[in-house]
């Protein structure tokens, strides 16, 4: 089988169920996005840093390939029934490893400006992608049909990579980059 098939040349493109939308569509922008993020927690993964956590940011990226097919389904097609499912588990999950790593941070007190190492930086522009991607989930469902759990999960996920920069740069032993206010 070849990977090109031409058939989104005219800028169209087929969701799960079948039905062809344009490119640009909210929904494509939104899974897209999805994707881009998982990208960025394979570089996170890829971190030598993160050796210990390669697991759970394994998970992560396995959720979010499970959250990229609900978001390219068409939600008037009936083939829900046959897509991986998100639990609230899921999102559990990403809090109790959230809990587990602030545990050994200091208190934050102050804003923290991304950088200081390559490795803690990748983990703010994967937080900035959640971010985006729960921006566009949101908006998604305000038109048309995106499960709270899959919002609920990016939303949390953005969180556990704010923590896991954090982490990184302890156990990187860089100090963190705090914003201090010009006034």
């Amino acid at each position: 089988m070849k990977i090109y098939t031409k058939t989104g040349d005219q800028g169209l493109t087929s969701l799960i169920g079948g039905t062809r939308v344009p490119k640009s569509s909210l929904r494509i922008d939104c899974y897209g996005t999805v994707d881009e993020l998982n990208s960025y927690i394979g570089l996170l993964r890829d971190q030598e840093v993160n050796a210990p956590r390669r697991e759970i940011l394994k998970e992560i990226q396995d959720r979010l390939f499970t959250i990229g097919s609900h978001l390219a389904t068409d939600p008037s097609q009936d083939v829900h029934k046959r897509l991986p499912d998100l639990h609230a588990a899921d999102v559990a999950l990403l809090e109790t490893q959230m809990d587990l790593m602030s545990e050994a941070l200091p208190p934050l007190r102050e804003f923290v400006l991304p950088g200081g190492h390559p490795a803690v930086s990748f983990g703010h522009v994967a937080r900035c992608v959640c971010r985006r991607a729960e921006r566009l989930a949101v908006h998604l469902g305000e038109e048309s049909s995106v499960e709270d759990l899959v919002v609920m999960y990016l939303n949390r996920l953005s969180d556990y990579l704010f923590v896991l920069s954090r982490a990184m740069a302890q156990d990187l032993g860089v100090g963190e980059v705090t914003w201090k206010p010009r006034l």
